[in-house]
């Protein structure tokens, strides 16, 4: 195989030529680029990929700290993250997480090792006081909110949106209100789900709240729960139109009108949710995954707020 030596003598030019033209340099002559462009072409060389990286700085790839790969709300996001790549020319790395601490940290050592220029995490299992140091090595992108300086984000407003969809509920009349959430309160989300429900309606009742929903058939388990327990719930908040879904079969197999026996509201605008016409909050993470890459490519530390949608259908009256 060639070597820059050969290029450089077939091209009547010095092998620093060479290596400011294999760099784009901008300081060539015309003359020269094109005497060492035509030698290149002529002995068939392809340049070494990962030392051209090396002497650039950078590696053109991206790390996306996502904790599962078949969670819709993820996958939306790793979707506008993608998609973005494409037009940014970026590699795109996913680093599969399980809220493992130890292996995010693993993945975060990338960036100081250079192996990749930054990373999104969409989803964190350790406290920013562990992350922050990596910053240092290369760009790194939340999406969730955070006043870091050292860390850009893409973000919606979640405790806007919820608080926003319980006041509707209140609004119809309903007092008895249930939801369900992915994690418990480890998650921020959850945590917010919870503030909006105390403001709205005051303390939480133990039955109130089901985690660990993530499914269709979670979401059947739930409704089960739900409407065999003590308080029967006149409306269910779902953690994703998925699981809204699965509670709405498992209503209308109780013999239960939606919504005039229960209303349902889901997130996430999913086809399922189209299908079924339920109401949705859609938080538009497809947007938050371009964003995201916009921002890490960019090496920007902005903090840009995603707008979120309530799109009502038939399922909440």
């Amino acid at each position: 195989m060639a070597n820059i030596h050969e290029i450089a003598r077939r091209a009547g030019v010095s092998v620093s030529t060479v290596s400011r033209v294999l760099n784009q340099h901008p300081y060539v002559s015309a003359e020269k680029r094109a005497a060492v462009q035509r030698a290149i072409d002529e002995l068939d060389y392809t340049p070494n990929r990962n030392a051209v990286d090396l002497i650039r700085g950078r590696t053109r790839s991206i790390g996306v700290i996502i904790p599962y790969n078949n969670n819709p709300a993820f996958d939306r996001m790793l979707s506008g993250v993608l998609n973005k790549s494409v037009e940014e020319d970026y590699t795109v790395t996913v680093l599969p997480t399980r809220y493992d601490p130890e292996k995010e940290l693993e993945y975060l050592t990338m960036l100081k090792t250079k192996l990749l220029d930054g990373i999104i995490i969409t989803s964190r299992a350790n406290d920013w006081s562990s992350i922050v140091p990596f910053a240092g090595y290369g760009h790194i992108v939340a999406c969730e909110y955070t006043e870091l300086e050292e860390i850009g984000c893409a973000y919606i407003d979640r405790y806007a949106a919820t608080l926003e969809v319980f006041s509707f509920l209140k609004n119809m009349g309903h007092t008895e209100v249930a939801f369900t959430t992915a994690r418990g309160e480890t998650s921020i989300s959850t945590r917010l789900t919870m503030q909006a429900y105390r403001d709205v309606f005051g303390e939480v009742p133990p039955c109130r709240c089901l985690d660990g929903c993530t499914t269709l058939k979670d979401g059947m388990d739930a409704a089960r729960q739900f409407l065999e327990g003590k308080f029967r719930p006149t409306a269910v908040y779902a953690n994703g139109d998925e699981v809204a879904a699965g509670i709405h079969q498992f209503v209308l197999s109780a013999g239960l009108r939606i919504p005039e026996d229960i209303a349902i509201i889901g997130q996430e605008n999913q086809p399922i949710g189209q299908v079924l016409q339920l109401t949705t909050v859609d938080h538009q993470l497809f947007r938050v995954g371009e964003e995201a890459l916009r921002l890490v490519t960019r090496g920007s530390r902005e903090k840009v707020q995603i707008p979120y949608r309530i799109i009502y259908r038939s399922s909440s009256g």
